[in-house]
Formats: C-alpha cells, sequence, structure tokens
C-alpha cells in the first residue's frame, strides 16, 4: 500500500493534465500533418509535411516568427530591469506601503487584457493623451498605435508583475546581514548590489524572464487590437489560419512550431542561467 500511495495521490492530477493538455495538444499535432483542399477543406487520414515546409521556406512565416520573438525577447529584458529594480525597491520598504505597492504591482491582472488593449489604444492613439502631450510640448505628433512599440508597451504594462513577483520571493530568501557585512568591511553599495545581492536574485529573473518570454511569444490580444491587421505575431497568424483561410492543419503547425520553438529558447535560456549561477555562487 505504501508504494502505491504516490501513485494514488497523483493519479486524479496526472490524468486531468493528460485530458486538458497532452490529448489536444496530440490531437492538434495528428491535425496539423493532415492534408487541406481550399473546395474540400481537411482531408482527415491524408497526411502531408506541406505545412511544416511552407512555415519553413516562406519568408512570409520566418518574418513573423523573427518579429514574435524579438519583441518577446526585448519585453523580457525590459522587464527584467524594471522588475528588478522595482522588487528591490519593494522588499526595502516598511508596512504598511509595501502591501500598498505589492497592490498597485497586482492590481493591473484584476482587469481583463483586453481592456487593457483598449486602454492602451486610447493613450497611443493620434488624438491620444501621449501625442497630445508630445504636442503642447511642441514635439508634434508621433506615430504609436499600430506599431510594434506600442505592442512593445503594453507587453511590458501587462507582463511586469510575473517579473515582480519571482524576484521579490528571491530576495525574501536573501539574509540582510551578508549585505550589512559587506558594507562593514568598506564594500560601496554598487558593489553590494552587484556582488550579493544580483547573483542571489538570479534565479528569480530568470523564472520570471521565462514565464514573460512565454506569455509574450503566445500573446494574441494586445498584437492583434494594438498591432492591427498589418503587424502580425505568431499567434494572430494562428487566429487567421483556423477562422479566416479555415486552413487548420496549417494553423496547427505553425502553433506547434512555435511551441517547439519557445521550448528550445527557454530550456536554451535556463541552461546557459544555471551554469553561469553555479560559477558565480561555486
Amino acid at each position: 500500500m505504501s508504494r502505491a500511495a504516490p501513485w494514488l495521490l497523483t493519479g486524479p492530477a496526472l490524468l486531468l493534465f493528460c485530458v486538458l493538455l497532452l490529448v489536444p495538444m496530440a490531437l492538434t499535432a495528428v491535425l496539423s500533418f493532415n492534408q487541406f483542399d481550399v473546395a474540400t477543406g481537411v482531408k482527415a487520414g491524408q497526411f502531408t509535411l506541406a505545412h511544416y515546409l511552407q512555415v519553413a521556406q516562406d519568408d512570409y512565416y520566418r518574418g513573423i516568427f523573427w518579429r514574435t520573438f524579438w519583441i518577446s525577447g526585448l519585453v523580457a529584458l525590459i522587464c527584467a530591469v524594471v522588475g528588478t529594480a522595482e522588487a528591490i525597491v519593494l522588499s526595502r520598504m516598511a508596512q504598511p506601503w509595501r502591501s500598498i505597492l505589492l497592490l498597485v504591482v497586482l492590481a493591473p491582472l484584476l482587469v481583463s487584457v483586453v481592456v487593457r488593449a483598449f486602454g492602451w489604444s486610447m493613450l497611443l492613439g493620434p488624438e491620444g493623451l501621449v501625442n497630445t502631450a508630445l504636442q503642447a510640448l511642441g514635439l508634434g505628433r508621433v506615430r504609436l498605435l499600430y506599431t510594434e512599440w506600442a505592442v512593445v508597451i503594453a507587453l511590458v504594462h501587462v507582463m511586469l508583475p510575473f517579473m515582480v513577483i519571482p524576484v521579490w520571493t528571491s530576495l525574501q530568501k536573501l539574509d540582510p546581514q551578508v549585505e550589512n557585512a559587506a558594507l562593514s568591511l568598506q564594500a560601496s553599495p554598487f558593489t553590494v548590489l552587484r556582488r550579493i545581492v544580483l547573483p542571489q536574485v538570479l534565479p528569480g529573473v530568470l523564472s520570471g524572464g521565462l514565464i514573460v518570454f512565454g506569455q509574450s511569444a503566445s500573446s494574441f490580444a494586445i498584437p492583434g487590437l494594438l498591432g492591427g491587421r498589418r503587424l502580425k505575431m505568431v499567434a494572430t497568424i494562428v487566429y487567421d489560419e483556423y477562422l479566416h483561410e479555415l486552413n487548420w492543419p496549417l494553423g496547427a503547425a505553425v502553433a506547434l512550431v512555435l511551441l517547439v520553438a519557445n521550448l528550445l529558447v527557454l530550456v536554451s535560456l535556463n541552461r546557459w542561467v544555471e551554469r553561469r549561477t553555479r560559477r558565480t555562487l561555486g
């Protein structure tokens, strides 16, 4: 009975995981290999690699994947810099200001992503608050809406809490006496930050970066609303193939390529940071 207990305890969760995640992914993988005809639709039982070859060989799809990943990387980098600084300030604040600032950080999560995207479209539009302020300063209007920078700005706003919380959690494990000891040995505050604090919070930065990068790469609402019809990202292409072109096999192939590419990037980054952390901390 003792040997079967772990399986009995984890069995329901494992079954739920298989039903809700593995089975749909397996069906999507099978669908991606089905042939497609514009006149008759999906040809079940007839398999082909044409959809994957189209994604790999077509410059249109390669450009969309490149745009998706550089935007996701930039968002993760900005969130890492801003979120780490914000988490350090948060960890050094006393009550009740710490709770108030933590509530401010988490408050955007209580609002729908679609609502936040519409809010940014109003702020960045031709008659929005940003352009009004630029005109008041005599700088003239700047085209922000339906550009890559609008997508980056909105994604940073949406993803920042997912960076702050892991870094703040890592900071809670840091012994303040270590910093005091370094300061007592005449180390400058910048040296303490660079040699003691940042190496300790690196796992939190990694965790937050992986979350931010993965969610940014698969984001749909913000690229769709702030990027417009011309600025495509991978998630909007999958949406178009499924609902506009009705080419479900091609949409499934694009989605699986995005999943595999995401996994490769995240695993490679994870291994690189782990090796660097081991060298730094010994």
